[in-house]
């Protein structure tokens, strides 16, 4: 079988078209009835590059969407959000019946243009997300979501004058915000699932720093480790902070340093061994961040068992 090809959106004008839909009222930024899409036979076998964002809630979409290796049935309502230049593939099923609706906010980067908006959206996480880390909205949500998503097109329906742009970009933070909050709580009200994924990461860890690879390979990587359990790395940095105040990386460290405790307590290798073992090129970098998490030396800790 054929690798799907790649074709790249560059304009909402574009996407408009290809999708079946009248012009843009607006050429930088659109909401798009989902249930006037018009899915293009080519659906499935192309992977699809934007160079806007979009930000949709879909109900019944009777497909599974990929993104890199992974894959996500979006028969509930449920919202996800794909940045510039994020690769994805919907596989459209031509036997479903379920009607499908919801929407699809379409917005430009040049619109962001000269607002604090430009830079404070890369600081959203659940844009580097992966599709299987969807959003998954109660209809109490919903509600709010659509309500903000009305007020846009609202704006942008009426005559456009020199307040149109901050209303706009004022809702957009709104549900840019809102959707913060209701993955915070997704964290934690999906909580078997998110424990679950804590368990098999304490394993990956406990089993990396017990094999020789630790002295080999250095010390595991933020994405080797998300790779490992099918997750993106900011998802899994957000869940850890959540659940734990910690990031990935923290969370690595502090298992680093309680492997180096129990060999500083319970062998005679030096410093400089039991650096090299842990991965360090160079022990000084070892010591600095043993005292940094510590408050003490190497040593000092373990002349604290003599």
């Amino acid at each position: 079988m054929a690798a799907p090809k790649t074709q790249r959106i560059k304009t909402i004008s574009e996407f408009h078209k290809l999708r079946g839909l009248p012009k843009p009222e607006h050429p930088l930024i659109s909401i798009v009835d989902y249930s006037k899409i018009v899915r293009p036979p080519e659906l499935s076998q192309t992977n699809w590059v934007l160079d806007f964002y979009n930000i949709s809630l879909k109900r019944g979409l009777n497909a599974k969407l990929r993104y890199g290796q992974q894959e996500y049935d979006f028969d509930e309502g449920v919202m996800f959000f794909i940045s510039p230049n994020q690769v994805f593939r919907i596989e459209a099923d031509p036997t479903a019946t379920t009607e499908k609706s919801g929407w699809m906010l379409l917005i430009h980067p040049d619109f962001l243009w000269n607002t604090p908006l430009a830079n404070t959206i890369k600081q959203y996480d659940y844009f580097d997300y992966s599709v299987n880390e969807a959003l998954f909205v109660s209809e109490k949500e919903e509600a709010t979501i659509n309500h903000i998503t009305q007020n846009i097109q609202q704006e942008y329906h009426a005559n456009i004058d020199k307040f149109s742009k901050q209303i706009i970009i004022s809702q957009i933070e709104t549900l840019l915000n809102y959707a913060d909050r209701f993955y915070n709580r997704q964290f934690i009200t999906r909580e078997n699932a998110n424990h679950q994924i804590l368990e098999r990461l304490e394993k990956l860890l406990a089993d990396y720093f017990n094999s020789d690879e630790v002295s080999t390979k250095g010390l595991p990587q933020v994405h080797d480790i998300a790779t490992a359990l099918t997750i993106s790395p900011k998802y899994l940095s957000t869940l850890l902070k959540v659940l734990t105040g910690q990031n990935t990386q923290q969370h690595i460290h502090d298992k680093l340093i309680a492997k180096a405790k129990e060999k500083l307590s319970t062998t005679n290798l030096s410093v400089s061994e039991i650096a090299y073992d842990l991965g360090f090129a160079h022990p000084q970098s070892f010591n600095k961040l043993f005292k940094t998490k510590t408050n003490q030396s190497p040593l000092e800790f373990r002349a604290s068992f003599n």
